[in-house]
């Protein structure tokens, strides 16, 4: 097992990589006797045409004409069952997160160990805003997604192949001595999906609770329902990015759908785990008066009033460089919108020291969370309620 010294001089270096804006060069040719690939774990949540008793009907549509055809099964196709894209991949080849890839009609994780981000962050960052407020949250991340989002601001991991980085492998257990170490309370899997490195953050979160440690995720949403089953029995708190209430939107600007977003929004909300959405707020993509009225209504029909919401404010990035930052008056309104729907927790993210950023008392209107940029500079709370009328504030506080 790699020493904590070892881990954190990596750490280290791959933070102040990323930090700096640099961009990682790419490997010419992926070496398919390296290292990585002999390593690779077997993932989970998949099915291959090589499985005894597999199901036709688990990838073909039941209206095709499957009698009197000829079945091949070599080389294995792999079926990936993990997200929402449901990648169909033939041998040697990857899913579209290309974290994931068949090998000899098996599906091999190629992230799990091989963090390239590490980062201590404030738990408001991510953002949570009532989960554990002013805790430090001991963050990382592997390469990969499953989106293609034209915004992304950590497009130089979320978009890259795990070959693109000469990183160490780091255990599970590393991980969380390492947060130990750093005396976080909350371990943090962010920066690109985790959906796409299930494996690794299912171990990892599982020996984390035995250290008494908190797991959370920031995720898109755009997983099946079975692995987020599996994922809410191991997380204290999930945020997710709910990118726009509109189906040309995702499919265009993101390349995904939008259903299978709401629908792991809903069943988070029926678990026991804490829930907060963001919306980023890109101008005149999602940012209509229609869009952001319906996204409001949807949260307050089926999730209710106490969700924290938070609408975020978008700088030009990735291969959006032609879009301006959002106006701060835009921010604003959609606050406005998500309140006027019922919704009592809405936030403006992204623009340090505005007044939109504090919790306030549902009932009495007072300051019950103040916050500057990231750091919480007040808490006006008792055993969960506000300290000037006693109102029950909905979250996660101890």
């Amino acid at each position: 097992m790699i020493s904590r010294r070892n881990f954190l001089t990596a750490a280290a270096g791959v933070g102040s990589a990323l930090g700096s804006g640099l961009t990682f060069s790419k490997a010419a040719v992926f070496d398919r006797s390296s290292d990585l690939l002999r390593k690779a774990p077997k993932a989970r949540y998949w099915i291959s045409t090589s499985s005894p008793e597999v199901d036709c009907l688990t990838c073909h549509d039941p209206s095709e004409e499957l009698q009197n055809k000829d079945f091949h099964g070599s080389p294995a196709i792999v079926k990936c069952l993990l997200c929402a894209q449901n990648c169909t991949i033939s041998a040697g080849e990857r899913g579209k997160c290309r974290s994931r890839m068949n090998v000899n009609g098996e599906l091999r994780s190629l992230v799990y160990g091989r963090p390239v981000a590490v980062h201590v962050d404030p738990i408001e960052k991510k953002p949570f805003y009532h989960f554990l407020p002013g805790s430090g949250a001991f963050s990382f991340a592997t390469s990969g997604c499953p989106l293609r989002c034209k915004f992304c601001q950590n497009w130089e991991i979320s978009q890259s192949r795990p070959e693109d980085f000469e990183t160490p492998y780091i255990s599970p257990q590393a991980i969380v001595d390492s947060a130990a170490g750093r005396q976080s309370a909350v371990i943090a899997f962010t920066y690109n999906e985790p959906t796409v490195f299930m494996e690794y953050m299912a171990d990892t979160a599982v020996i984390a609770a035995k250290h008494r440690l908190r797991s959370v995720m920031v995720s898109c949403g755009f997983m099946n329902a079975e692995p987020l089953k599996e994922m809410c029995g191991f997380l204290d708190a999930i945020k997710i990015d709910l990118k726009g209430y509109s189906e040309d939107f995702y499919r265009s600007v993101c390349g995904a759908e939008l259903n299978p977003v709401l629908k792991s929004i809903r069943q988070i909300s029926r678990s026991k785990v804490h829930l907060e959405i963001v919306n980023l707020v890109v101008p005149t993509l999602n940012d209509s008066e229609k869009m952001l009225k319906e996204l409001a209504s949807w949260i307050m029909g089926e999730i209710g009033p106490d969700v924290p919401t938070h609408f975020t404010r978008f700088h030009p990035d990735y291969q959006l460089l032609n879009l301006p930052p959002t106006p701060v008056a835009t921010l604003e309104r959609s606050r406005d919108i998500a309140m006027d729907k019922g919704i009592r927790y809405a936030f403006v993210g992204n623009v340090p020291n505005h007044a939109g950023n504090h919790t306030y008392c549902p009932d009495c209107g007072k300051i019950v969370i103040e916050r500057s940029a990231f750091f919480v500079t007040e808490l006006n709370m008792e055993d969960g309620n506000c300290k000037f009328c006693g109102r029950s504030i909905a979250g996660v506080w101890l």
